[in-house]
């Protein structure tokens, strides 16, 4: 089955994807969309949050799977029009670092373009 995960930094030899952190089992744990517009709509409300900016990326669930397993991680797939909501808080050091690009930070436009798109899912 088709899913879709959030990676940052895609197709770079720095790349990362996005996990949770389990308050219970302290485990990592990997989102698989159903619908591309829930990952959207998820790395939309991490921008939002001032996460890097993520790309939605189609893989094969097995894929992810076992990615998960070589990892240690744990994996939930998240239905279609299932609202997965990022938590408030993120960790302050990531296993990846984000690109460095010439501009330090969005422009105030592109911020409320970013605002804007949010609050029209909504």
């Amino acid at each position: 089955m088709r899913v879709f995960v959030l990676l940052f930094n895609a197709r770079t030899e720095n790349e990362g994807i996005h996990t949770l952190k389990d308050l219970r089992s302290q485990r990592n744990k990997v989102l698989m969309f159903e619908s591309e517009d829930d990952a959207t709509r998820y790395a939309m409300m991490l921008e939002a949050q001032d996460f890097p900016t993520a790309t939605v990326e189609a893989v094969e669930d097995e894929e992810v799977k076992e990615f998960c397993s070589d990892c240690d991680y744990d994996w939930e797939i998240v239905p279609e029009s299932g609202l997965a909501v990022p938590p408030e808080s993120n960790v302050d050091q990531t296993d990846w670092q984000a690109e460095k690009s010439e501009e330090a930070g969005m422009s105030d436009s592109e911020l409320d373009r970013i605002r804007r798109q949010l609050e029209g899912l909504i």
